[in-house]
């Protein structure tokens, strides 16, 4: 047994973790956590829905008939460091001399291809005369603007682009301004997160980007709501303490900083479920932070969301109706036959084989639990080889089959049938989801009843030069929504644009003419 010192106890209470978490947390790495058991990939047809026009356009009709009712939030996980972007050019910097060779001489030696296009393409950056100006006059040779350009943008006593979120980088170029992710995520709201003529977001983001954001939103606020005449109504939460999870040593003991503290790591995008869980809307859109397009792409963009928040409403008036009728007992067999082919078919909720020979009562209490749950839709986008999470059936340890989204890192890649399933995945998650979280009452769910805790990761880590073993949450469209009801929809895949390094900034989706 742990024994918690009274140093120990201290950190927990300010961190507001309770002994017991940080003892389940002991336990998750000494039993490891099981992987993920694949039943089938996801496909059109057995899982994925893929809509007509014309019912594309009886959902988007049902949507704007609707919406005037409801309460809208676009939720945005924002807190993603622009760091890992530059990757490649914080490497530049860091290895590269310019008292030894020129910066082509560099490029050709190593020969890297990030590098070559990045300094090909350098006037197609949305922040190439932000940049310029900076350094005019101040480099000589083309080597030294090179070299410059990149200081320039990264360097702490300079633009500092490294430090500062992915949400607030310029990430396309009007010509007469350049706009950042958060100013086009402020746009897109405007397009169909919008009631009354007002539009509420809502960003996670980390405690020190504030100001930042604060700072942005007084600039982009204004501008966004003059435009499209849309009032913005902009709120900011950070990931909380609490969610941080503890690091221990490969002998699974807690792992001990120099100055005798407990070491707690970030618990990973999956904490988000409690900032999710404190928003109060009926319908809540999410999407990432750097997946955002330029003005052409944007009614096609709008079209998909509304498609997918009509379905959910289409299937919410199907489903409470029905929540309301199992509330009070008012059901025949038929009805009860009924209710369960709309949860097989329409939420995609499958029933152990064992469900016919339960009492009628019984059946009638596994109906109420498996039709009061959250719903999403998820979008998905054909695979293009992208790294990430795809939709899957998956089998749990208890034989329940469901649909979810699976990440590569939660199956056994040394097991050749689950390996042949993964690669057999048709589609990808590009995170567009739309999120009912009401019961027919229109009370809001307690999301954390709804997560399956056994989905998390744990990784091997350093710190200090010393080994260390680190645990992350659930993801949040991942464990974190494991029991929700899930619905899959094919959606274009121009709605999937993110920004992993600066120079997916050099796509046609990210560039403004």
């Amino acid at each position: 047994m742990i024994e918690f010192s009274p140093m120990d106890l201290q950190q927990l209470l300010e961190k507001g973790i309770s002994k017991e978490k940080v003892l389940d947390q002991i336990e998750t790495f000494k039993e490891g956590i099981p992987f993920v058991r694949l039943e089938k990939a996801a496909i059109v047809s057995d899982g994925i829905m893929k809509l007509s026009k014309a019912r594309e356009k009886e959902l988007v009709s049902k949507f704007e008939e609707l919406k005037r009712f409801l309460s809208l939030l676009k939720f945005v996980p924002a807190s993603g460091a622009a760091s890992r972007m530059f990757k490649s050019l914080f490497d530049f910097l860091e290895q590269y001399d310019p008292r030894v060779e020129g910066v082509d001489t560099y490029v050709d030696r190593l020969d890297d291809t990030d590098l070559k296009t990045f300094f090909k393409q350098i006037k197609k950056f949305p922040f190439y005369e932000i940049v310029q100006k900076r350094i005019k006059n101040k480099a000589g040779s083309e080597n030294d603007i090179k070299y410059r350009f990149v200081s320039e943008m990264l360097l702490k006593e300079n633009l500092n682009y490294g430090f500062y979120p992915k949400g607030l980088l310029p990430f396309h170029n009007y010509g007469k301004c350049t706009v950042t992710a958060f100013e086009e995520h402020l746009k897109e709201a405007s397009r169909y997160v919008v009631v009354n003529n007002k539009a509420k977001l809502h960003f996670t983001i980390s405690e020190q980007h504030q100001s930042l954001f604060s700072k942005e939103f007084e600039a982009a606020g204004p501008r966004v709501s003059k435009a499209t005449k849309t009032e913005l109504e902009v709120t900011y939460s950070n990931q909380k303490p609490s969610t941080d999870t503890l690091a221990v040593t490969p002998d699974n003991e807690p792992f001990m900083m120099d100055d005798g503290s407990l070491l707690f790591r970030p618990g990973g995008h999956g904490a988000l479920i409690e900032n999710l869980n404190e928003q109060n809307a009926d319908i809540i859109f999410i999407k990432n932070i750097d997946n955002v397009v330029v003005p052409k792409e944007e009614a096609e963009l709008t079209t998909s969301k509304k498609v997918l928040a009509g379905l959910l409403l289409e299937i919410q008036q199907k489903a409470f109706a029905y929540a309301d009728q199992l509330d009070r007992n008012d059901i025949n067999g038929e009805q009860l036959h009924e209710i369960k082919t709309f949860l097989e078919n329409d939420l995609n909720v499958r029933f152990l084989q064992s469900f016919s020979s339960f009492s009628i009562a019984e059946q009638l209490e596994i109906l109420k639990d498996k039709i009061n749950r959250p719903i999403r839709i998820c979008g998905m986008v054909k695979n293009e080889g992208e790294p990430g999470g795809g939709p899957f059936w998956i089998r749990d340890a208890h034989d329940h089959i469901s649909l979810q989204i699976v990440e590569s890192a939660q199956v056994d890649t040394t097991d050749e049938s689950q390996m042949a399933i993964l690669k057999n995945s048709t589609h990808f998650n590009p995170v567009d989801l739309v999120c009912g979280v009401r019961n027919f009452r229109g009370e809001k769910y307690n999301l954390l009843n709804f997560v399956d805790t056994k989905q998390g990761f744990i990784t091997q880590k350093t710190e200090d030069g010393k080994e260390l073993k680190a645990l992350e949450l659930p993801g949040l469209w991942n464990g974190a929504m494991a029991f929700w009801n899930t619905i899959f929809v094919e959606v274009p895949l121009l709605t999937f644009n993110p920004v992993k390094t600066v120079n997916d900034l050099l796509k046609p989706t990210h560039q403004v003419t």
